[in-house]
């Protein structure tokens, strides 16, 4: 496809006149754009659609959060099927949500907005010193959502309200603690059982494979002997760090920026201070507030007269069991590291200086004043490598996407080849060799999914052209090329012949354990006095398993009670089999009061967990929720835990 593309320039830039320009006169650009705008309709909520450009985007903001609150999470987690699949749930979630909550007229007031923003943390970061909003911080904020602060908000009341939906399930859900009892007895009781093993391994010994056996074993299952496809390659990778490395700051430029900064490099002033606290918190009435105040200005009025007893008066009397011991010393702190009341007396005292009282949301304090620590104005000489860090930083990130730009279009118009890109920008070639899917603790751009795609693709495999660039994660780029591949394959008998022997012996083993054991447990329900060799009895419970596999203890607790002594076999497949014998029941413990309320609040939890997702799942029925991505299977309980937790 590229091959004519080059070779024939004229005539396409014809075909694109002919046909492209035309649409431009009869719609529009608006118009053209509009017909192909968002892709194929991914998923529907009360007849709105969900398009695939929307979920990709959706899914680059969810990654881009994720990376940034967690840098130390797996890229291929968050690249993988199952975490996109997860994105677009989120999305049905919360479009059911705010139908459910506009048919409802659930509205939020301007109020409970300004209560939400406020208690925001990365909205509180942005305070300055003075308690007030930094508007310019908090537009680059929203911003880099891709938002306005107006969007930002109507976004933020848009789920105040949708959360209103749920909350009225979960509130008025409730157990009583007869019931919830009866399914921690349930849960919790332990049973005497006694348990034979056969263990597969013990039968080993029994099992003869002759060659014909194992060829014969070898050709039946042709499967499990599969070499996967693989691919051997080579891959640049451009980001951020690789565009640093070619960046020198000039002389002038790291003067200025030191000139600029002088101050903020200096770091900020600290005062180190001890108060007397007489706690009255907020909640507190208006008489215990003026008892507390009173107290203090007693207080105050004996350290005046007398202010090298400070420390001795607030040992006896502060109410802070943090500083009170050390004589009210609270150590060197900068502004924002107190409470604003009691940061704006510290910040405008002089050494030595005794505050009146200050009223705080904690109560009232007598501060003293007891050290200033200026700042330190570090030399040019001595900021200069930590100038040059940070000028680094700012260039390559400027310079990226002129780089990019760079990359994107040398592999494809050198698409032979990787090396000339790497010499124009300085990058390192790298090897590898990959398979279709990321290899199992594979990290970096060899854990994308999107990269592997694109070396296995027909163009890249047929004829060894470069990859397109890639983006694999925020800045960064990558670029690969197939020098070698290597189609799936069966493997020849002779080279898995061991392994063949293994698995044979192994089923083998596992079927005259299996026999043995079912011959037993016969035996032994019909004669219960003829199972003397059965092991000493143990109690198990699902807190103490006594090691046991966990379909042994399932089993075991799994028993009917009715009859009792109750037999049960267990096929634990190559390790064996297993019989147990219930012999009685064991009541649950009774346990202290605090672990039985606790036990109960679980019980009462799960429960409205479960009445959450019914009334979830009854609400997408009545907006007619379809989705039409089929749903990725998990390889592992561990990697649905992982997708669940993001």
């Amino acid at each position: 496809m590229f091959d004519f593309v080059r070779k024939h320039t004229r005539i396409m830039m014809g075909l694109m006149f002919l046909l492209i320009i035309p649409s431009f006169v009869l719609f529009g650009i608006q118009g053209y754009n509009r017909m192909n705008e968002g892709g194929e309709v991914v998923a529907k909520v009360a007849g709105h659609d969900i398009k695939q450009a929307e979920w990709d985007m959706a899914h680059r903001n969810e990654v881009q959060r994720v990376l940034t609150s967690s840098p130390s999470v797996d890229p291929k987690m968050l690249d993988s099927a199952e975490a996109r699949y997860a994105t677009l749930e989120k999305m049905v979630r919360d479009r059911v949500l705010a139908a459910a909550a506009d048919k409802s007229h659930l509205v939020t007031s301007d109020a409970r907005l300004a209560r939400s923003l406020e208690s925001d943390p990365s909205i509180a970061a942005l305070r300055k010193p003075d308690g007030t909003l930094d508007v310019e911080r908090y537009r680059q904020m929203v911003g880099s959502q891709g938002l306005t602060p107006e969007m930002f908000e109507a976004r933020v009341r848009s789920d105040l309200s949708a959360r209103q939906v749920l909350a009225g399930v979960i509130g008025t859900s409730f157990v009583p603690t007869a019931e919830a009892d009866v399914a921690l007895n349930a849960f919790l009781e332990k049973r005497e059982v006694q348990v034979a093993m056969f263990k597969s391994g013990d039968f080993a010994s029994k099992v003869t494979l002759t060659d014909a056996e194992l060829e014969a074993w070898y050709k039946e299952h042709t499967a499990q002997f599969q070499s996967p496809e693989q691919a051997t390659i080579e891959y640049i990778v451009l980001d951020q760090d690789s565009v640093k490395k070619s960046i020198v700051p000039n002389e002038q430029d790291l003067k200025t920026y030191y000139e600029q900064n002088a101050s903020k490099l200096a770091g900020q002033e600290e005062r180190r201070a001890s108060h007397i606290l007489i706690a009255s918190p907020k909640t507190a009435s208006a008489d215990e507030r003026k008892k507390a105040r009173a107290k203090a200005e007693e207080l105050l009025a004996e350290v005046r007269k007398a202010p090298a007893s400070f420390a001795d008066v607030a040992k006896k009397n502060s109410q802070d069991p943090g500083s009170a011991a050390n004589g009210g010393d609270l150590d060197f702190f900068t502004r924002g590291a107190m409470v604003k009341p009691f940061e704006d007396a510290a910040f405008g005292m002089k050494v030595g200086d005794i505050s009146d009282v200050v009223e705080s949301d904690f109560g009232y304090h007598i501060i003293k004043l007891t050290s200033i620590r200026a700042p330190k104005q570090r030399s040019f000489e001595e900021m200069r490598p930590d100038l040059e860090a940070e000028l680094r930083n700012q260039q390559a990130a400027r310079k990226f996407a002129e780089v990019a730009d760079t990359f994107t279009n040398g592999v494809y118009e050198q698409a032979d080849s990787l090396k000339p890109v790497a010499d124009r920008l300085k990058l390192t070639v790298q090897t590898a060799t990959v398979q279709r899917q990321p290899a199992a603790g594979a990290k970096g751009v060899l854990a994308s999914g999107k990269f592997l795609d694109a070396l296995f693709s027909n163009d890249a495999i047929e004829k060894k052209r470069n990859t397109e660039a890639v983006e694999t994660g925020p800045s960064q780029l990558v670029s690969g090329r197939v020098v070698q591949h290597t189609p799936a394959h069966t493997l020849p008998f002779a080279e898995v012949k061991d392994r063949v022997r293994q698995q044979l012996l192994a089923t083998r083993s596992a079927a005259l354990a299996k026999t043995e054991g079912e011959a037993r447990l016969a035996a032994w329900k019909a004669n219960p006095a003829s199972a003397t060799t059965l092991p000493a009895a143990v109690v198990l419970s699902r807190e103490t398993t006594q090691q046991q596999p966990a379909t042994v203890v399932d089993a075991a607790l799994r028993a009917d009670p009715a009859a009792l002594p109750a037999w049960a076999g267990i096929d634990l497949g190559d390790q064996g089999y297993a019989v147990v014998k219930v012999n009685k029941i064991m009541p649950r413990e009774a346990g202290k009061e605090e672990l039985m309320k606790q036990g109960r609040d679980q019980v009462a939890q799960a429960w409205a967990t479960a009445e959450n997702a019914a009334y979830y799942n009854l609400l997408k029925e009545r907006f007619k929720v379809k989705i039409n991505v089929p749903q990725p299977s998990f390889k592992t309980s561990a990697d649905a835990a992982a997708v669940v937790k993001q």
